[in-house]
């Protein structure tokens, strides 16, 4: 069972402060590190890794594994995607310092957006994406597309937090969709290696995004800690049993 969240009438967490400043912290910073001039990504920078902090001192320590497992990981993925595989180049062709701890923001914010979603509504999302990612192949715009829709199929099918990867799925896609427009980073349109074709950002990009999510759940589950910052969505009506429970014994 997850510990450390305080709970409502429905058994939620209440984060909707730092929700709200997580989704400032991430569209302002793509735009000032655009923007910013000589000093922007500096700041942006700066100002993630306050953040990251902030969050890590406000949450329980039992979530500090997923958290640290969310910052290794998306560190190590940044590098070899980026830097070695060359799938997408940041526009000074660097790794941003403000990347990593700004996947674990976005871990975070998924981690509360996810128990929102209804029960089953993890395959209403996959369903929506089928299509787009099917015609984006077959008129050879995006080919890599079905290789990443299938990768999010497998972190659906081979873990409980189904809710939580089809969560990050959407939420990932609308920042590449933001951070590509505004020009922060821009996806190879022929992938290194495999000689597919890619979209800037490809429809399907979030699946990346849901294997993070995967091996931070996997190995906070195997060392015996929360398997993310709140509670699993696979796991709400007990939460919510014991949210109440809690609430009679006061």
């Amino acid at each position: 069972m997850t510990r450390g969240f305080p709970c409502g009438k429905t058994g939620r967490p209440h984060n909707p402060g730092m929700n709200l400043l997580i989704i400032a912290t991430i569209a302002g910073g793509l735009f000032l590190d655009q923007h910013g001039a000589r000093y922007g990504q500096a700041l942006v920078s700066a100002v993630a890794w306050l953040m990251l902090v902030a969050l890590w001192t406000r949450r329980p320590r039992g979530e500090w594994p997923a958290l640290a497992a969310c910052l290794v990981f998306a560190t190590a993925g940044e590098v070899f995607l980026s830097l070695v595989w060359g799938l997408y180049d940041y526009r000074l062709g660097n790794l941003p310092l403000f990347v990593p701890p700004g996947h674990v923001l976005l871990f975070f914010l998924d981690t509360q957006v996810a128990q929102r979603i209804p029960e089953r509504g993890e395959w209403w999302i996959a369903a929506l994406a089928l299509p787009l990612v099917g015609l984006f192949a077959w008129n050879g715009r995006d080919t890599l597309g079905p290789l990443l829709y299938a990768l999010f199929l497998a972190c659906l099918l081979l873990s409980r937090s189904r809710r939580l990867y089809a969560t990050m799925f959407v939420l990932s896609l609308a920042m590449e969709l933001y951070g590509t427009w505004i020009g922060n980073w821009a996806w190879s349109a022929r992938v290194p290696w495999l000689g597919l074709t890619a979209d800037n950002p490809p429809i399907a990009a979030g699946a990346f995004y849901c294997v993070l999510d995967l091996l931070v759940v996997s190995v906070t589950r195997l060392l015996g800690y929360p398997a993310s910052p709140g509670r699993n969505p696979s796991t709400d009506s007990h939460q919510a049993a014991t949210c109440n429970a809690r609430s009679s014994s006061r």
